[in-house]
Protein backbone atom coordinates (compact mmCIF):
# COMPACT_ATOMS: atom_id res chain seq x y z
CA UNK A 1 0.00 0.00 0.00
CA UNK A 2 1.08 3.81 -0.65
CA UNK A 3 0.68 5.10 2.63
CA UNK A 4 1.59 2.01 4.84
CA UNK A 5 2.20 3.40 8.40
CA UNK A 6 1.82 6.49 7.45
CA UNK A 7 0.01 9.49 9.89
CA UNK A 8 -1.97 11.88 7.97
CA UNK A 9 -3.72 14.83 8.79
CA UNK A 10 -6.76 16.24 7.35
CA UNK A 11 -8.50 19.87 8.49
CA UNK A 12 -11.88 20.01 6.79
CA UNK A 13 -11.74 16.53 7.37
CA UNK A 14 -15.58 15.97 7.11
CA UNK A 15 -16.37 17.66 3.77
CA UNK A 16 -16.86 16.29 0.78
CA UNK A 17 -13.20 16.58 -0.51
CA UNK A 18 -11.89 16.57 2.92
CA UNK A 19 -13.86 13.42 2.86
CA UNK A 20 -11.86 11.55 -0.06
CA UNK A 21 -8.93 12.26 0.47
CA UNK A 22 -8.95 10.65 3.88
CA UNK A 23 -10.96 7.54 2.58
CA UNK A 24 -7.94 7.30 -0.29
CA UNK A 25 -5.29 7.48 2.57
CA UNK A 26 -6.77 4.97 4.63
CA UNK A 27 -7.83 2.62 1.50
CA UNK A 28 -3.36 3.16 1.08
CA UNK A 29 -3.33 2.26 4.49
CA UNK A 30 -2.24 5.30 6.02
CA UNK A 31 -3.41 6.01 9.81
CA UNK A 32 -5.83 9.12 8.90
CA UNK A 33 -6.84 12.13 12.00
CA UNK A 34 -9.86 14.53 10.94
CA UNK A 35 -9.97 17.59 11.77
CA UNK A 36 -12.86 19.97 11.68
CA UNK A 37 -15.90 21.74 13.54
CA UNK A 38 -18.57 19.58 12.99
CA UNK A 39 -18.56 16.06 15.10
CA UNK A 40 -21.38 14.60 13.10
CA UNK A 41 -19.67 15.00 9.38
CA UNK A 42 -16.46 14.06 11.14
CA UNK A 43 -17.82 10.62 12.64
CA UNK A 44 -19.40 10.15 9.25
CA UNK A 45 -16.43 10.18 7.37
CA UNK A 46 -14.56 8.08 9.90
CA UNK A 47 -17.57 5.30 10.46
CA UNK A 48 -17.12 5.05 6.76
CA UNK A 49 -13.39 4.62 6.91
CA UNK A 50 -13.50 1.94 9.90
CA UNK A 51 -16.13 0.10 8.06
CA UNK A 52 -13.77 -0.43 5.12
CA UNK A 53 -11.04 -1.83 7.45
CA UNK A 54 -9.36 1.57 7.56
CA UNK A 55 -8.15 3.50 10.67
CA UNK A 56 -8.99 6.95 11.43
CA UNK A 57 -9.81 9.25 14.36
CA UNK A 58 -11.72 12.73 14.85
CA UNK A 59 -10.47 15.94 16.59
CA UNK A 60 -13.27 18.81 16.88
CA UNK A 61 -10.71 21.77 16.10
CA UNK A 62 -11.14 24.96 15.60
CA UNK A 63 -8.28 25.61 12.46
CA UNK A 64 -8.07 29.28 12.99
CA UNK A 65 -7.43 29.05 16.12
CA UNK A 66 -3.14 28.37 16.45
CA UNK A 67 -3.21 26.99 20.15
CA UNK A 68 -5.99 24.65 19.93
CA UNK A 69 -4.25 23.30 16.06
CA UNK A 70 -1.02 22.92 17.96
CA UNK A 71 -2.06 20.90 20.55
CA UNK A 72 -3.79 18.79 17.83
CA UNK A 73 -0.66 17.89 15.81
CA UNK A 74 1.32 17.49 18.98
CA UNK A 75 -1.39 14.69 20.18
CA UNK A 76 -1.28 13.13 17.05
CA UNK A 77 2.80 12.69 16.74
CA UNK A 78 2.89 12.16 20.43
CA UNK A 79 0.52 8.66 19.86
CA UNK A 80 1.88 7.84 16.24
CA UNK A 81 5.46 9.59 16.65
CA UNK A 82 5.06 11.39 13.23
CA UNK A 83 2.96 13.40 10.97
CA UNK A 84 3.49 12.68 7.58
CA UNK A 85 0.83 14.50 5.31
CA UNK A 86 -1.11 17.60 6.58
CA UNK A 87 -3.13 18.84 3.78
CA UNK A 88 -6.11 21.54 4.51
CA UNK A 89 -9.23 22.14 2.43
CA UNK A 90 -10.76 24.70 4.42
CA UNK A 91 -11.62 28.05 2.09
CA UNK A 92 -13.25 31.32 2.99
CA UNK A 93 -16.42 31.75 2.06
CA UNK A 94 -17.13 31.73 -1.24
CA UNK A 95 -18.19 35.34 -3.19
CA UNK A 96 -19.31 33.84 -6.84
CA UNK A 97 -20.31 37.27 -7.47
CA UNK A 98 -19.03 40.07 -9.36
CA UNK A 99 -16.24 42.18 -7.48
CA UNK A 100 -17.98 45.74 -7.84
CA UNK A 101 -21.04 43.40 -5.96
CA UNK A 102 -19.31 42.01 -3.17
CA UNK A 103 -18.87 44.46 0.40
CA UNK A 104 -15.35 44.89 1.30
CA UNK A 105 -15.71 43.27 4.63
CA UNK A 106 -16.84 40.23 3.05
CA UNK A 107 -14.56 39.96 0.45
CA UNK A 108 -11.44 40.95 2.41
CA UNK A 109 -12.58 38.41 5.53
CA UNK A 110 -13.07 35.70 3.16
CA UNK A 111 -9.29 35.73 1.98
CA UNK A 112 -8.23 36.58 5.61
CA UNK A 113 -9.58 33.71 6.99
CA UNK A 114 -8.35 31.25 4.12
CA UNK A 115 -4.89 32.82 4.60
CA UNK A 116 -5.22 32.19 8.30
CA UNK A 117 -6.24 28.95 8.64
CA UNK A 118 -3.13 27.45 5.46
CA UNK A 119 -0.66 29.50 7.75
CA UNK A 120 -1.46 28.11 11.23
CA UNK A 121 -2.09 24.48 10.00
CA UNK A 122 1.11 24.27 7.71
CA UNK A 123 3.18 25.83 10.85
CA UNK A 124 1.67 23.17 12.95
CA UNK A 125 2.67 20.31 11.05
CA UNK A 126 5.83 22.18 9.48
CA UNK A 127 7.53 22.32 13.55
CA UNK A 128 7.35 18.50 13.42
CA UNK A 129 8.27 17.74 9.61
CA UNK A 130 11.27 19.62 10.18
CA UNK A 131 12.44 17.61 13.02
CA UNK A 132 12.04 14.67 10.86
CA UNK A 133 13.32 15.92 7.97
CA UNK A 134 10.48 14.40 6.33
CA UNK A 135 6.54 15.06 5.31
CA UNK A 136 4.38 16.15 2.77
CA UNK A 137 2.00 19.45 2.80
CA UNK A 138 -0.93 19.47 0.55
CA UNK A 139 -2.73 22.16 -0.77
CA UNK A 140 -6.20 21.74 -2.81
CA UNK A 141 -7.40 24.75 -5.29
CA UNK A 142 -4.56 26.50 -7.29
CA UNK A 143 -4.20 29.73 -9.64
CA UNK A 144 -4.39 29.50 -13.77
CA UNK A 145 -3.80 32.57 -14.18
CA UNK A 146 -3.99 31.57 -18.00
CA UNK A 147 -7.78 30.68 -17.40
CA UNK A 148 -9.37 33.94 -15.78
CA UNK A 149 -13.22 34.04 -16.05
CA UNK A 150 -15.87 36.43 -14.44
CA UNK A 151 -18.19 35.28 -12.05
CA UNK A 152 -15.54 33.97 -9.77
CA UNK A 153 -15.73 36.97 -7.19
CA UNK A 154 -13.22 36.10 -4.09
CA UNK A 155 -13.28 32.58 -4.74
CA UNK A 156 -10.25 32.25 -7.29
CA UNK A 157 -8.39 35.33 -5.13
CA UNK A 158 -8.57 33.02 -2.22
CA UNK A 159 -6.90 30.33 -3.91
CA UNK A 160 -4.34 32.70 -5.43
CA UNK A 161 -3.61 33.95 -2.44
CA UNK A 162 -3.03 30.66 -0.89
CA UNK A 163 -0.92 29.00 -3.82
CA UNK A 164 1.03 32.33 -2.79
CA UNK A 165 1.19 30.97 0.49
CA UNK A 166 2.67 27.33 -0.61
CA UNK A 167 4.86 28.71 -2.34
CA UNK A 168 6.81 30.58 0.07
CA UNK A 169 6.57 27.47 2.18
CA UNK A 170 8.26 25.97 -0.77
CA UNK A 171 11.72 27.14 -0.23
CA UNK A 172 11.43 27.52 3.11
CA UNK A 173 10.82 23.75 4.14
CA UNK A 174 12.68 21.96 0.85
CA UNK A 175 16.11 22.05 2.35
CA UNK A 176 14.48 20.21 4.88
CA UNK A 177 13.43 17.45 2.95
CA UNK A 178 9.96 19.04 3.11
CA UNK A 179 7.29 18.60 0.45
CA UNK A 180 5.09 20.92 -0.96
CA UNK A 181 2.48 20.22 -3.59
CA UNK A 182 -1.07 21.39 -4.55
CA UNK A 183 -4.00 19.90 -6.45
CA UNK A 184 -4.90 22.55 -8.86
CA UNK A 185 -8.43 21.83 -9.68
CA UNK A 186 -11.22 23.33 -12.17
CA UNK A 187 -14.04 21.90 -10.15
CA UNK A 188 -14.85 19.12 -8.37
CA UNK A 189 -18.78 18.66 -9.74
CA UNK A 190 -19.50 16.07 -7.80
CA UNK A 191 -19.62 18.56 -4.32
CA UNK A 192 -22.20 21.02 -6.40
CA UNK A 193 -25.83 21.23 -4.79
CA UNK A 194 -28.48 19.41 -7.59
CA UNK A 195 -30.18 22.33 -7.92
CA UNK A 196 -31.05 23.87 -11.77
CA UNK A 197 -28.58 27.03 -11.09
CA UNK A 198 -25.54 24.59 -10.78
CA UNK A 199 -26.52 22.93 -14.41
CA UNK A 200 -24.61 25.54 -16.31
CA UNK A 201 -21.29 25.52 -14.19
CA UNK A 202 -21.24 21.86 -14.01
CA UNK A 203 -21.61 22.03 -17.85
CA UNK A 204 -19.07 24.68 -18.42
CA UNK A 205 -16.60 22.88 -16.58
CA UNK A 206 -17.35 19.28 -18.52
CA UNK A 207 -16.96 21.58 -21.86
CA UNK A 208 -14.08 23.08 -20.79
CA UNK A 209 -11.89 20.09 -20.78
CA UNK A 210 -10.36 18.90 -23.50
CA UNK A 211 -11.48 14.91 -22.46
CA UNK A 212 -14.95 16.51 -22.09
CA UNK A 213 -15.25 15.48 -18.47
CA UNK A 214 -14.88 16.45 -15.05
CA UNK A 215 -12.69 15.28 -12.34
CA UNK A 216 -14.21 13.24 -9.69
CA UNK A 217 -13.85 12.90 -5.93
CA UNK A 218 -12.33 9.54 -6.24
CA UNK A 219 -10.13 11.17 -8.76
CA UNK A 220 -8.95 13.95 -6.04
CA UNK A 221 -7.98 10.66 -3.49
CA UNK A 222 -6.79 8.74 -5.38
CA UNK A 223 -4.19 11.80 -6.89
CA UNK A 224 -3.43 13.27 -3.32
CA UNK A 225 -2.82 9.61 -2.33
CA UNK A 226 -0.35 9.06 -5.19
CA UNK A 227 1.30 12.43 -4.59
CA UNK A 228 1.96 12.33 -0.80
CA UNK A 229 3.49 8.61 -1.16
CA UNK A 230 6.68 8.05 -2.36
CA UNK A 231 5.67 7.03 -5.67
CA UNK A 232 5.38 11.08 -5.94
CA UNK A 233 8.67 11.83 -4.04
CA UNK A 234 9.79 13.33 -6.89
CA UNK A 235 6.78 15.78 -7.11
CA UNK A 236 6.96 19.06 -5.00
CA UNK A 237 7.47 23.02 -5.21
CA UNK A 238 4.77 22.54 -8.06
CA UNK A 239 0.99 21.78 -9.17
CA UNK A 240 -0.45 19.03 -9.96
CA UNK A 241 -3.05 19.71 -12.54
CA UNK A 242 -6.36 17.07 -11.71
CA UNK A 243 -8.51 19.11 -13.68
CA UNK A 244 -8.59 16.78 -16.81
CA UNK A 245 -6.76 19.73 -18.79
CA UNK A 246 -9.47 22.56 -18.20
CA UNK A 247 -6.68 24.59 -16.47
CA UNK A 248 -3.49 25.12 -17.95
CA UNK A 249 -1.33 26.69 -15.06
CA UNK A 250 1.18 24.68 -13.93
Amino acid sequence: MLLENKTAVIYGGGGSIGGAMADAFAAEGARVFLAGRTPAKLEAVAERIRAAGGQAETAVVDATDAAAVNDHVDAVVEKTGSVDVSVNVITGEGNFQPLADIPVDAFAGAVARALTTQLITTRAAARHMVKQESGVLLFFGGSDPANAMAGMGNVQVGFDAVEALRRQWAVELAPHGVRTVTLLTGGIIDTFPDVPEMEGPRQGIINGSPLKRAATMSDVGAVAAFVASEKGRSITSTQVNISVGACYGG
